[in-house]
């Protein structure tokens, strides 16, 4: 694990949270009544968490910017993440929870129970080091990395994005895109995701990228290519991470020389791996799931005390 001091290849700034996952039959209608529970369980959630999970594992020096209370749930996932090896610079603040309402088909409605704001910019010039010397930055959708939008501008290093369901029309999204090296997102709620692909390439983004769920992905390269990658034929424990673990191995591989094709195929291989495990990556299978109720037994002590 690098040190402070040390430079990674890819900095990710964005959530790291403490999630609850309840798989149901159906997703509840939205009226008052009462439906049993599949299973539930909980674990680490964010985006960028399980984006610096999948780059660990693939080899890939990462450092996560993220921010997390030391609260019981900010302990486990801070606690979790060092064990699965994950870099963290931490920053203090309130511990991300969402509630994850999922069924065995993928579908899924995440309730974001508490979300940390933006710093006060304190370690900024300690950011601003790490973005120069990395060969990637990925800034998430988030308040943290919404601030610090210029700043890894200022460096020159490439940024990747991930705008997951986006509409096409959202004014948060407007930053992220038009600061992106490569896009990507999921074609949950675009009606014509290659034309989205298409538009981004136009405003200079050099790789867009449209994950299709269970029909793989779709990308449109700088020359305005299109590029097609079949899913991986694969047993489906949850699809929570499936994505981030798209795009870490798209990135890892581009960052090896690999052409599009090569690291569409990387990508798929690297979802098919996170979607193997209850977890985001089964990086966390030996960290939180050696007891029935990994929350009451983990062995973590409390941050400060």
């Amino acid at each position: 694990m690098p040190s402070s001091s040390e430079s990674a290849s890819v900095v990710i700034v964005g959530p790291a949270s403490w999630n609850t996952i309840v798989v149901l039959d159906r997703l509840p209608e939205p009226v008052p009544h009462m439906q049993f529970a599949e299973s539930a369980w909980e674990t680490v959630g964010g985006t960028s968490a399980g984006k610096a999970l999948s780059l660990t594992a693939l080899g890939r020096s990462v450092r996560l910017h993220a921010t997390a209370g030391v609260d019981r749930e900010g302990v486990h996932v801070r606690e979790a993440l060092r064990a699965a090896g994950v870099p963290v610079d931490w920053h203090d603040g309130v511990t991300e929870r969402h509630l994850n309402l999922m069924t065995r088909a993928g579908e899924r409605v995440s309730l974001y129970l508490a979300t940390p704001g933006e710093t006060t910019g304190e370690h900024d010039r300690l950011a601003h080091g790490e973005m120069a010397a990395a060969d990637a930055v990925v800034l998430d959708l988030a308040a943290e990395p919404l601030r610090l939008l210029p700043l890894a501008r200022s460096t020159g290093t490439p940024i990747w994005v991930d705008v997951h369901d986006y509409d096409g029309s959202a004014d948060y999204h407007r930053p992220f895109l038009a600061a992106a090296d490569a896009v990507f997102c999921n074609a949950d709620r675009l009606d014509d995701p290659i034309g989205f692909l298409r538009s981004l390439i136009a405003e200079k983004t050099r790789l867009a990228v449209c994950t299709l769920g269970a029909d793989g992905a779709v990308a449109v390269d700088e020359d305005g290519t299109v590029h097609r990658v079949p899913a991986e034929s694969v047993d489906v424990v949850d699809t929570n991470g499936a994505g981030d673990a798209f795009l870490a191995g798209v990135l890892d591989a581009r960052l090896d020389g690999a052409d599009v094709p090569t690291a569409l195929r990387a990508g798929a291989r690297s979802a098919a791996t996170a979607l193997r495990t209850r977890h985001l990556h089964p990086l966390l299978d030996s960290v939180l799931d050696p007891v029935l109720d990994p929350v009451l037994d983990l062995g973590f002590e409390p941050v400060g005390e």
